[in-house]
């Protein structure tokens, strides 16, 4: 078996801004949800998706923004996108596909628990993680737990992780916390790069690890002493860096489905429900 979890944001916010708009009758745009509707049910009638479950932001906003106020916020989505996240949602049970609409915690960090547990699962051949963030490469194991851009068709599993970063997948939220992740507010600490983080983090894996004395790296970087320096007066801001890129494994997400909503959601989007086929090819 070949489990799906989808970043359904990603999905939405891809199909918002790729798409023309499209308003339903009363005004309610809804151009966003009629393409993921669509999309999600393509997969299925593929057999491309034949389990698995979809993430969604429900809010922006979750536990993180209490711990640091610099985090990503909801300010500028505009809110004909916002208005239709519970619509997306909603497409994803319609298609009889698990949704999980997320408040405290993040869409990432229900696929971050999903994947954790099936891991484990004996009747689980794969796992594919479908987006593109570099935040999920934190939860990819050799070849079994990957991350999967579908529409490049390309899979990244735990070497390509390496090749991509420079860190193996457990080191990700370091590397965040060390030079920043601008998409969710992070900043990083002033003088250390990608290069220079990945090299010592390949050496010692996760920042509380490296020593304070240079000398005692056995890595070889320009600046280390500099570098040094910087790290040993940040640790504490970097211990709350490291929180926030770290994608939570134990977040509640139900599991139950729902196959009777299509019509009824095709009808409130004015779509044809004929446009949605979910019989295999």
């Amino acid at each position: 078996m070949q489990v799906h979890l989808i970043d359904g944001t990603y999905e939405l916010f891809r199909a918002w801004f790729g798409a023309p708009p499209a308003q339903t009758s009363d005004g309610r745009e809804v151009a966003a949800t009629r393409i993921v509707l669509r999309n999600l049910a393509a997969m299925v009638r593929s057999r491309t998706l034949t389990h698995g479950g979809v993430a969604f932001d429900h809010v922006i906003e979750s536990f993180r923004n209490d711990l640091f106020p610099g985090y990503k916020t909801g300010e500028g989505v505009d809110p004909r996108l916002f208005a239709q996240f519970e619509l997306a949602e909603r497409a994803a049970e319609a298609v009889g596909v698990v949704a999980w609409p997320m408040i405290e915690y993040e869409a990432d960090d229900a696929i971050a628990t999903a994947a954790h547990h099936l891991a484990s699962d004996p009747r689980v051949d794969q796992v594919r993680i479908t987006a593109v963030d570099k935040d999920m490469c934190q939860c990819v194991i050799g070849t079994r737990v990957v991350c999967w851009d579908r529409w490049k068709d390309h899979v990244t599993d735990e070497a390509g992780v390496i090749a991509k970063h420079g860190v193996l997948p457990e080191s990700i939220p370091d590397l965040l916390a060390l030079v920043g992740d601008t998409a969710d507010g992070i900043p990083g600490i002033e003088g250390w790069g990608k290069s220079s983080a990945a090299k010592i983090l390949m050496q010692w894996k996760h920042i509380d690890a490296i020593p304070d004395d240079p000398s005692k790296w056995n890595v070889s970087l320009r600046g280390s002493d500099r570098l040094a320096a910087t790290l040993s007066g940040a640790r504490d801001t970097l211990r709350l860096y490291h929180t926030l890129a770290t994608l939570r494994v134990d977040c509640p997400i139900p599991r139950t489905l729902d196959r009777d909503k299509l019509d009824a959601l095709c009808k409130e989007i004015e779509l044809d429900p004929s446009l949605i086929k979910l019989d295999p090819k």
